[in-house]
């Protein structure tokens, strides 16, 4: 008979990565989630170790109609335009493109269900982010999914521009844009998000932390997808995104 899960113990395994900067081989017995629902535990129970506050939500789905994902973010890795961060300090780190919503006002733990209409309502300002994404696993992106999702869903760090107002006629599904790193382009399609519409995810995770205890602040960020599939540069130096409509996102690595 297998250990019954524990997210405590996953989580300071994780915990402990992030402090040494180091890579987690396997996961013992006890601690290996196999299902969404104990990733969600021990991605609430990571947070909790890190005496952390959650400053944004990442959110993403496959398709325009699969089910939809997310993570906590750490508020001490949710970062303005022009941050410098140290690429070493991440590992193996790719780079994402996304559109961000920052929400104007406060969802209370075990209110709700909240509609589509009720949260795009509450949307204050919309960004351009960059997120690096980073793992705690020596083999990811080889790593099961349940694992990769309870490591707050691959999240290294999230770097967010400055907002524009919500503006409805937005085109959401494929806005133009570029990414460059030290002016070279990470990417060569047209850009699209996998999810369709970025704001049919809105909702889903606002009810997801508020049925799962967690308030949603006032102020907090949520981005929603990758537009640009992911990008892994390896030395020091610059991105760039732009994307039209929105003021432009940076981050500087050494």
């Amino acid at each position: 008979m297998s250990a019954a899960f524990d997210a405590n113990a996953l989580a300071r395994l994780f915990v402990e990565a992030r402090a040494h900067r180091a890579k987690l081989e396997v996961l013992p017995e006890g601690a290996r989630p196999q299902s969404a629902d104990e990733a969600y535990a021990a991605q609430e129970a990571t947070l909790r170790a890190l005496n952390a506050d959650i400053g944004g939500w990442k959110v993403g789905a496959k398709s325009h109609d699969g089910p939809i994902q997310g993570a906590p973010l750490p508020a001490d890795g949710v970062h303005g335009s022009g941050a410098r961060l140290s690429m070493h300090a991440f590992g193996k780190a790719g780079l994402e493109l996304e559109v961000a919503f920052r929400i104007g006002r406060h969802f209370e733990p075990g209110s709700g269900p909240y509609s589509d209409e009720d949260v795009i309502a509450a949307i204050e300002s919309v960004h351009a982010a960059i997120e690096v994404v980073a793992s705690r696993f020596a083999a990811w992106p080889d790593v099961e999914k349940p694992w990769q999702l309870a490591d707050l869903q691959n999240h290294g760090a999230l770097i967010v521009g400055e907002g524009v107002p919500y503006d409805a006629a937005f085109p959401f599904v494929s806005p133009a844009m570029t990414f460059t790193f030290d002016g070279a382009p990470l990417f060569q399609r047209a850009p699209a998000n996998p999810a369709g519409d970025p704001r049919r995810l809105l909702a889903w995770t606002v009810n997801h932390s508020v049925a799962r205890g967690l308030a949603v602040e006032r102020g907090t960020v949520l981005t929603a997808g990758s537009y640009t599939g992911i990008a892994f540069p390896d030395v020091s130096g610059m991105a760039l995104g732009s994307i039209e409509g929105l003021p432009a996102v940076e981050v500087h690595f050494a």
